[in-house]
């Protein structure tokens, strides 16, 4: 195993996460306890030794699971992350009933790395609003000796994490992020990192393999890589993108599979991060897989021939991710910031914007199919 130096802790280069557990005939909510704890045991023999949970993973369980799976080994053979649910609006005048909560849940009386849950524009302005005081509470943990480590992550855009880190970036001492090599420029990735290198904070990954599509790939790109790395799998190209990424400390894997979590652990047995040419053809392998975006450019032409004054190059980098992904939180976490008379539903399916698109996108039925997916 790869270990890294964070502060005074050496941490698995690989850590585990607890979002995907096995669960029992597809229901999320119910973790087969059994296979999950039979991971944790693989995982803790082989030198795995960073786990992520939070507080709404598998409806609540995961904590609990997690916890009891690590309870049988001495406190100071692991470090455990948890996080504050501030993607939850509800939960920002509770932050001290729920850190209280989560201690029991894991059966510890301290996290090593606690979170503020998913920054993003539907919550930022909460986790800056005095009146909730969720970071100071949680500074006070820290000063108390209940939090060793804290940080945030973060799903949204640049300009949502900049005013998080203008307010706390003193007191944030990692930050978690969705980065893999799609995500290197459909998400920005690439800027995210840039900003947290520039600001000295430690990258922590989550969706290294983007909810497992990155774990397979069609044929020709997967025959590219392999004509590059005959003995690597495509799952390994993922992870070896992300050792060649600056600032790097801390790459999560949601692993639902005993067979997945002893893949991920032989490839960390190996730091072999890509060459310059490698990683180029990496990047172009993603631009097939997003060859079917449509070609947004952001010029906003558009915006100023919409006579209900939508933002159509937002809705229409939401619509993007929306159907690479298949569904997924992103997009309807960050229309919870939209007014809903500027959602998609608002088009009036008029074209005036149509006439003015330098890409010729048909917006208007772009529109149309993406309210019809959220609703759906």
């Amino acid at each position: 195993m790869i270990y890294k130096t964070f502060h005074d802790a050496r941490l698995s280069a690989l850590g585990m996460g607890a979002m995907r557990l096995p669960v029992i005939d597809g229901d999320d909510s119910r973790i087969d306890v059994s296979a999950a704890e039979a991971m944790v045991d693989y995982a803790m023999a082989h030198g795995v030794n960073y786990y992520d949970t939070a507080w709404g993973y598998h409806g609540g369980h995961s904590e609990t699971v997690l916890g009891k799976a690590l309870g049988k080994y001495p406190r100071d053979s692991f470090y455990l992350a948890t996080k504050f649910p501030g993607y939850d609006l509800a939960n920002m005048p509770k932050v001290k009933e729920i850190f209280e909560e989560q201690l029991k849940k894991c059966g510890v009386d301290h996290f090593d790395f606690y979170l503020c849950h998913n920054v993003c524009e539907m919550n930022i302005d909460a986790y800056l609003d005095p009146k909730y005081g969720v970071v100071p509470y949680l500074m006070e943990q820290k000063k108390a000796g209940r939090i060793r480590h804290l940080g945030f992550s973060a799903h949204g855009a640049v300009p949502v994490m900049e005013r998080f880190l203008d307010a706390w970036g003193e007191h944030m001492e990692f930050c978690q992020i969705q980065l893999n090599y799609v995500d290197w420029t459909f998400q920005d990735a690439k800027a995210k990192v840039a900003l947290l290198n520039s600001r000295n904070i430690p990258v922590w990954v989550m969706e290294p393999l983007r909810g497992g599509k990155l774990a397979s790939l069609p044929q020709a790109g997967a025959e590219k890589l392999r004509a590059l790395r005959p003995d690597e799998s495509v799952p390994a190209w993922a992870f070896r993108f992300l050792q060649a990424v600056p600032g790097v400390t801390m790459i999560l894997s949601g692993m639902s599979s005993a067979e997945q979590l002893k893949a991920n652990i032989r490839t960390f047995e190996t730091d072999a991060p890509l060459s310059e040419a490698e990683r180029s053809a990496l990047l172009a392998v993603a631009d097939g897989l997003l060859s079917g975006r449509l070609p947004c450019t952001a010029c906003r032409y558009c915006v100023s021939h919409c006579p209900r004054g939508l933002d159509i190059p937002m809705l229409l980098e939401l619509y993007n991710e929306h159907r690479f992904t298949g569904g997924g939180f992103i997009a309807p976490m960050a229309l919870m910031a939209v007014p809903e008379d500027k959602h998609p539903t608002a088009c009036v399916g008029c074209r005036s914007c149509e006439k003015v698109c330098p890409q010729q996108i048909k917006i208007s039925e772009a529109m149309a199919d993406f309210a019809a997916k959220l609703n759906g």
